[in-house]
């Protein structure tokens, strides 16, 4: 695959999820315009993430059903594109939340995107383009920041899912005019033998493993990025909509510099990085916690805990598609259902976190929960069995046996 199909892959991937995060760093504004409480803001953000799971488990097994993944990601772009015009027009609360809760339910292409860009990769070079392609969500949950804030501003937050809704709809039509077709590695197994398949996932250690790693980890990030903008309105800051935007920048110079993470997933390194990723993003967060008495800071921290968080979650996809390299769809999917529940779980804690006892508590709760992805991972380290702790050869070697004997 070449650098200008990764890019526009890692283009989909952020415009797709942005249209989850795009509402953080407005949940004030918005909320008011739309008569939310102060207290359930977060729920705007946690509608999108209750969508996006659904998605997961209904949407992405689709990319092992379908012959052409691309058409599929190219439908659910311009799904997206509807539930971007609902929210942007949106005259009350519960229109908003029905377009939120749409975009998010067809945002899963991100996932059948990252799964397309598996499948047409060499092996070598697998960790390479999901590093590139997975670097587009954080860009499109961080980068969003910076341009609902301007955009705001200007012309008030609804312009920002307007413009979500043209990008959408645009590279739907690249998509389809500028992507190879991908070949399934198997025959396509039927859409609901394919449902009834992720049970059994659920009974593996490596992929549970992977799975509590991301649950923790993204419930970590988004008790930083849905409370952040929180702080910042409050005293002694008082910024404005574009200030807290630009936050997103520094967020994304932390997640661009894990852009390596693929590289090491592709010799090897992958198990032993994500456990110094994860000690890295439980100490950023004594630096974040000082947000109500410094800027510089928690800057640092902030940088620290993107590039820690993008480390782990590029190497916990290289590990699973190189365990089930026969359903690149269905485990990612699967997976990723963690990464939502995790998410949302963040979104609402941190709101009601902060209004209770303030930056200090959700600042505590992002680190607990940064400290139980890291067990998990040291847990996952000392239990045997698990064909994700093994060498690549070695790994390859135990999953043909455990076919021959299926």
């Amino acid at each position: 695959m070449n650098g200008v199909r990764r890019l526009l892959l890692a283009t989909v991937c952020g415009v797709a999820v942005a249209s989850i995060y795009g509402a953080q760093p407005v949940l004030e504004p918005m909320g008011r315009d739309l008569g939310v409480p102060p207290g359930l803001t977060g729920w705007i953000v946690a509608t999108g993430q209750i969508g996006y799971l659904v998605g997961l488990v209904l949407l992405v097994p689709l990319g092992d059903v379908v012959t052409d993944r691309r058409r599929l990601i190219a439908g659910h772009l311009a799904v997206t594109a509807v539930g971007m015009i609902l929210t942007a027009a949106a005259p009350a609360a519960w229109v908003a939340f029905a377009g939120l809760a749409a975009a998010g339910l067809f945002a899963a292409v991100v996932q059948t995107t990252v799964a397309y860009a598996a499948s047409v990769s060499a092996p070598a070079q697998r960790g390479r383009t999901i590093g590139v392609v997975t670097s587009g969500v954080v860009i499109g949950i961080l980068g969003s920041r910076v341009v609902t804030g301007a955009l705001a501003d200007l012309w008030g937050w609804r312009s920002f899912y307007a413009l979500l809704a043209v990008l959408s709809l645009g590279l739907a039509v690249l998509v389809l005019t500028t992507l190879p077709a991908d070949e399934h590695p198997h025959q396509p197994a039927g859409y609901t033998q394919t449902i009834a398949s992720l049970g059994g996932l659920f009974t593996q250690r490596t992929f549970l493993t992977r799975g509590f790693i991301a649950f923790f980890l993204f419930a970590s990030f988004g008790t930083l990025w849905s409370g952040l903008s929180l702080p910042l309105t409050d005293t002694p800051w008082h910024l404005s909509e574009s200030q807290i935007g630009l936050f997103g920048l520094v967020g994304l110079a932390g997640a661009l510099g894990a852009a390596r993470a693929g590289r090491w997933a592709d010799t090897g390194r992958a198990i032993p990085v994500s456990g110094l990723s994860l000690t890295l993003l439980v100490a950023s967060w004594a630096a974040i916690a000082q947000l109500p008495w410094s800027l510089s800071l928690p800057i640092v921290g902030i940088v620290v805990l993107d590039f820690a968080v993008q480390v782990v979650h590029v190497s916990n996809q290289h590990l699973l598609t190189t365990a089930y390299p026969d359903r690149f769809s269905t485990i990612i999917g699967c997976y990723m259902v963690f990464y939502s529940l995790g998410s949302a779980l963040g979104a609402v804690a941190t709101t009601a976190m902060f209004t209770a006892h303030g930056w200090g508590a959700s600042s505590v709760l992002g680190a607990v929960f940064a400290a139980c992805g890291l067990a998990v991972w040291a847990t996952g380290r000392r239990l045997p069995g698990d064909s994700a702790n093994l060498g690549p050869e070695k790994a390859d070697i135990r999953r043909q046996a455990q076919k021959a004997m299926d």
